[in-house]
């Protein structure tokens, strides 16, 4: 049977999907590109903003137009926000909330055999994914945690992922050992708020010491982040080789009123100086963010702001968001809503310093020297991967291959707007380019 996966939203359903597509390879089927013909279909729903239900919504009708016979089934974030739209709108087979997102395999293994099973009776748990060995990435994600306190005035997450939870560390130590045994090169955690990790004892800092403690050929990344008083103690840990020194850490706005009124737990000057330490710390580390656009009564001084925070900080890259209305939440309510068109012209400004910042950041890396993960090998020989820094790399080079570490010098910059990269060479070898 051939099975295909489509995934919206961030790494949390990355990890998600490559755990129960590993888990469907080993059940003996074949997993194809959801661009292919397939028996199954699973699309890995998002909804954190309009846009992400409405890309949901056509994913799915799609799937359903060109494939009337297949199996598909619904997970994810939307689901969880939108159950009784996508259960009327009868566009999939099964719609599974996340609480049960696990159990994907068993719903549709039985269904194929004749046994349906009813999701609603099937248990919760959030952390029940067996370790992916053969994935969409080279990479391999590890979730520790799921769910959010915060309440931020514009976020549906703490409504779709429920409350804070944390993985069990020695569950997280395993996954970890296992996908290493897998060969995988780069750990990559994540989580919902991952830096606020608690298991009995064991807290966020404690859980990375240990895991920079496992042995192996392997580095260690934090994806995405929210900001928090980061102790010395954790900006310590970065001078370990295996941790690499790049954060994506979420300011969401660089405007004092702005962010109180989006009830972020932190303020602009705090942010700054969080960064400022980050960087006096560990002098070339790579700070990358988000930025909402036209948040409700967001000024052209607040988002001036913003945008000078952005400069002066110089994240290498912004993921910028336009300011996207969600029904349950505080900001939906608030009168001064932005109009659109102003929140695009908003999205360039940012985009440009963006870009301008990446292009100065891989200034500040000309000539120095990195490991780069080989992740992928075009046809003319070309590796492409990506540095301890998070820094898109191309190599030209004889006998090179995937998922294999490089040391290499960053040697000229290929621009492209805010998806720049840099050219390097590989170190200690006369026959590169």
């Amino acid at each position: 049977m051939k099975i295909a996966f489509k995934t919206l939203g961030c790494r949390v359903n990355l990890y998600e999907t490559d755990a129960i597509a590993s888990r469907f390879k080993e059940g003996g089927y074949e997993v194809v590109e959801s661009s292919e013909d397939a028996d199954v279909y699973i699309v890995n729903t998002c909804t954190v903003t309009n846009q992400s239900d409405q890309k949901c919504r056509q994913a799915l009708h799609q799937i359903r137009r060109q494939h009337p016979d297949s199996l598909i089934l619904a997970t994810g974030c939307m689901v969880n926000h939108r159950k009784d739209e996508l259960l009327e709108a009868k566009i999939a087979d099964y719609i599974i909330d996340n609480e049960r997102k696990h159990a994907v395999f068993n719903i549709i293994d039985e269904h194929l055999k004749g046994n349906p099973l009813d999701p609603e009776g099937l248990d919760i748990d959030l952390f029940s994914y067996q370790p992916a060995y053969n994935t969409f990435h080279t990479r391999s994600l590890i979730k520790i945690h799921d769910g959010c306190n915060n309440f931020c005035s514009y976020c549906i997450i703490p409504m779709v992922r429920g409350r804070a939870t944390s993985r069990c560390d020695k569950d997280i130590y395993d996954n970890i050992r296992r996908v290493i045994d897998h060969g995988f090169k780069e750990i990559v955690l994540t989580g919902v708020n991952m830096g606020r990790y608690k298991y009995q004892e064991t807290d966020f800092e404690t859980l990375i010491e240990n895991i920079l403690r496992i042995e192996g050929d392997f580095r260690l990344r934090i994806s995405s982040i929210e900001p928090d008083n980061f102790s010395d103690r954790f900006l310590n840990l970065f001078h370990d080789d295996k941790l690499a020194p790049h954060m994506h850490i979420c300011l969401q706005s660089g405007s004092e009123k702005t962010l109180k009124a989006m009830h972020r737990h932190y303020t602009a000057l705090e942010f700054r100086k969080m960064c400022d330490r980050i960087k006096t710390q560990v002098p070339d580390f790579n700070i990358t963010t988000d930025l909402i656009v036209g948040f409700p009564g967001e000024t052209e001084d607040d988002f001036s702001e913003s945008a000078n925070m952005c400069r002066e900080i110089g994240f290498s890259h912004i993921h910028t968001f336009k300011y996207s209305i969600r029904n349950g939440t505080k900001a939906a309510t608030m009168s001064e809503q932005v109009p659109d068109k102003i929140k695009t012209i908003r999205s360039a400004v940012i985009r440009d310093i963006s870009a301008e910042n990446k292009k100065k950041y891989f200034e500040q890396m000309m000539g120095k020297t990195q490991k780069m993960l080989i992740e992928r090998i075009t046809a003319d020989g070309t590796a492409l991967g990506y540095g301890e820094n998070y820094i898109p790399m191309r190599l030209k080079n004889k006998d090179l291959e995937k998922n294999t570490f490089v040391d290499v010098r960053i040697d000229s910059i290929i621009e492209r707007g805010d998806k720049s990269e840099v050219r390097v060479k590989q170190e200690h070898n006369n026959n590169c380019d």
